[in-house]
């Protein structure tokens, strides 16, 4: 227990100063190029705080419920079906053409076909996050399900396991880390889509909030919008960090 506390704290010790690193270089950028665009740190979270409590705050909310339910459908759409495709091959033969024709499209491309189609809401950016992400979360998980040893699969058919069996006792335990792995890496891929995606058509979101203040030339209140979109981003990755010791304690 000890020894836990201990890793702990190192870890946000670790943290704290890898924060107040960066934010000497923003400051030292900041004194050193003695430009309007650029305000420093205290200026900065001066306008988050106090933007957070109102327009900044809706704006935090409408993008973090739109990335968030991106992520969930997203994960609850690509694993079966990734699962699906890397044990059945007959399946993965006819479906993985289109995969490779798709997946190296950029999926921004597609914005003005969902605002046309979806309207000017929440639908199409969450369309295109899930576009997006859904493709990274099924080729890892099509992957992970692909290789999984074969001597692992014939022991447990051997006890009795039927099909239901192998893809809930061994491949889904075989898939679960490489699942939380791509969708960390997606949910970097998630913010940046969710910023374009927002600054077209849209008056909602820290996309809008971000290109609004830059257009009035609120220097601090756009710097108070990146703090915003640099947060939301955190806070996922540690939501996805615990859900990934959570789900796999062997690593």
């Amino acid at each position: 227990m000890t020894r836990h506390i201990g890793i702990i704290n190192n870890k946000i010790t670790k943290t704290l100063l890898s924060v107040l690193a960066l934010l000497l270089f923003w400051q030292a950028l900041s004194a050193l190029l003695q430009l309007p665009a650029l305000p420093g740190p205290v200026p900065s979270f001066k306008a988050f705080f106090l933007e957070m409590t109102g327009s900044l705050g809706f704006h935090f909310y409408v993008s973090a419920y739109r990335v968030l339910i991106s992520l969930a459908i997203s994960l609850v759409l690509a694993v079966p079906l990734g699962m699906v495709l890397g044990r059945e091959e007959k399946i993965d033969q006819f479906v993985a053409p289109m995969i490779y024709l798709l997946y190296p499209i950029p999926k921004v491309v597609f914005l003005p076909v969902l605002l046309a189609l979806l309207g000017l809401k929440d639908l199409p950016k969450v369309a295109l996050i899930t576009l997006v992400v859904f493709f990274q979360i099924l080729v890892t998980t099509r992957d992970a399900a692909k290789n999984i040893n074969r001597d692992l699969i014939n022991s447990v058919v051997s006890l009795g396991a039927g099909r239901r069996d192998i893809y809930r006792h061994v491949v889904w335990p075989a898939a679960v880390p490489e699942v939380l792995t791509s969708l960390r890496i997606a949910s970097g891929t998630a913010i940046a889509v969710l910023f374009i995606s927002e600054t077209v058509a849209s008056q909602e979101g820290l996309g809008y909030y971000l290109l609004d203040a830059w257009s009035r030339m609120s220097y601090e209140n756009m710097f108070a919008g990146i703090i915003a979109m640099g947060i939301l981003g955190f806070v996922i990755y540690i939501i996805l960090d615990i859900m990934e010791k959570r789900a796999c304690p062997w690593k």
